[in-house]
Formats: structure tokens, sequence, C-alpha cells
């Protein structure tokens, strides 16, 4: 008879207890799904291929699809940028007066209220402006954007073995380029990472846009000085109202916000290659 062995049992038990945690994080999300897959599912079908490419009048949400499209690209393209500096400074100066202040600032805004940051977007650009505008609900967008994605790059940085820049520099080669043409290759999965959860986050942002998109679903965007529709914001309008068509093309759109996630975010996830040190 084998004796009693303390040490495995332990490590069963912490098996078995991680599984189940696992398995009860992993249930809310996929609920989550297949409920707006399920109830999506029925108002799309009633309603056939116009209900992504009409307008509210028809039954459809075309122009909001394309107004989230419009919102995330350009937040995407005034928040990027800025962010991917300001991570590769707040990893090559840590310990810097404006590199510690930096980070500070990176972790307040994380999780800081987005609806306040539409609200700071509405007094400097849609008073001055005199109008809601796809630019303010973007710029609103890209405060909230450039935190996640300078704080994903720093951190991914990181995680790059010291030896590296050591290597770099034994071979002549100055810190601009060690930094952008040997760590930023090695980490660009972290940090692809962090831009995805970012534009994903903005996607599905409604608070902010309530100050300065102001909605349009009657007809597609003409401008980006002109109001626009999102599909986050038009969820949140539908939902209040008391009619079950409403609902259920809030279910609908509920849906085509999350299939667009997923076609974007699972392919370029697999397609993304570790880097093994």
């Amino acid at each position: 008879m084998y004796p009693f062995n303390l040490r495995k049992l332990k490590d069963r038990l912490f098996l078995a207890i991680t599984g189940i945690l696992s398995l009860l994080m992993i249930i809310p999300l996929l609920h989550i799904i297949f409920t707006v897959f399920v109830e999506g599912i029925g108002a799309i079908i009633r309603v056939g291929p116009i209900f992504v490419t009409g307008t509210l009048s028809d039954g459809g949400i075309g122009p909001a699809i394309a107004g989230t499209f419009i919102l995330t690209f350009l937040a995407s393209v005034i928040g990027i940028p800025i962010a991917f500096a300001v991570g590769v400074y707040a990893y090559e100066y840590p310990d810097s007066i404006i590199g510690r202040a930096t980070t500070a600032l990176l972790e307040i805004m994380q999780e800081f209220p987005t609806i306040l940051v539409g609200l700071f977007v509405t007094q400097i650009i849609v008073i001055p402006m005199g109008t809601y505008s796809a630019i303010a609900g973007a710029f609103s967008l890209a405060i909230i954007l450039m935190p996640y994605v300078a704080v994903y790059t720093k951190e991914s940085m990181n995680q790059i073995p010291f030896t590296f820049r050591e290597a770099a520099f034994g071979l002549g080669i100055s810190k601009i380029k060690a930094v952008f043409l040997i760590i930023v290759p090695i980490a660009k999965r972290g940090i692809l990472t962090g831009l995805l959860i970012s534009i994903a986050k903005v996607a599905g942002e409604t608070a902010p846009l309530l100050f300065t998109a102001g909605g349009l679903y009657q007809s597609y965007p003409q401008g980006i000085t002109k109001p626009v529709g999102a599909i986050p914001l038009l969820i949140y309008t539908l939902v209040q109202s008391p009619s079950p068509s409403d609902h259920a093309m809030a279910w609908g759109a509920s849906l085509v916000l999350l299939l667009i996630f997923l076609g974007v975010f699972i392919p370029i996830r697999l397609s993304m290659k570790e880097v093994k040190l």
C-alpha cells in the first residue's frame, strides 16, 4: 500500500479549486454572448439585410455602424501615436520626475470616470463649435484610449530582458534605434494586445458620447464636424423606450457590436506570433 502523499493531495486540490474558479469566471461571459446572440439574431432575421444597411426609420442601424467605425478610427488616429510615445518615454525614463508623474497619471486615467471626459470635451470642443460632432466624440474616446495603450506599451517593453539593450549598445547602436528596432519588435505582441483592448473599449463606450457625438440615425454621417451616431449610443437610447420593437432592435444592435468586436479581435490576436526569448 502506497503511503499517503500530502503534497500530491494539495496539488490536486489547488488545481481543482483553480479550475472551478476559472469556470465561474468564464460562465458569465459565455452567458452574455449566448443571450446576446439568441435575442439579437431573431431581431436581425425579422428585418433582414436592411438591418445593417438601412436607417432607423427603415428599421436599420446602418448610420450607427458607420458612426462607430468613424469614431473608433479617428480616436485611434488621434490617440495611439501619442499614447505609444508616452509609453516608450515612461519605459525609457522610469526614474525621472516626468516619468514617475506620467506613470501615476496613466494609472489615474485608467480609472477616471469616462462621463467626466465627455463633459471636459463638451467644454473645449462642443460648446465653441456650437454643435455635436464626430471629431468631438473621437477626441473624448482618444482620451480614454491613450492610458491603456501607454501602460501596455510600457509594461510589454519592461518584460524584455535588459541584456538585449546591452547587446545593442555593445554593437554601437544608438538608444533610439535600440528601442524602436529591437525592443519594440520583440514586445509587439503585448503592445498589439493593448491596442486591441483599448480599441475594443472605446468602440463600446457610451457615456462620453452622450455629450459629444449627438447621435445621427436617420441618415449616414456627413462629415467629422457634424453629429454622428454610434451603436452603443443607439442601444442606450433604444432600451429607454417602452416599445418592445425598440428593445428587439437594441438586442440586434448588441449582436452586431459583438460580432464586430469578435471579428476584429480574434483574427488579429490569433495571427500574432509570440516571440520566444
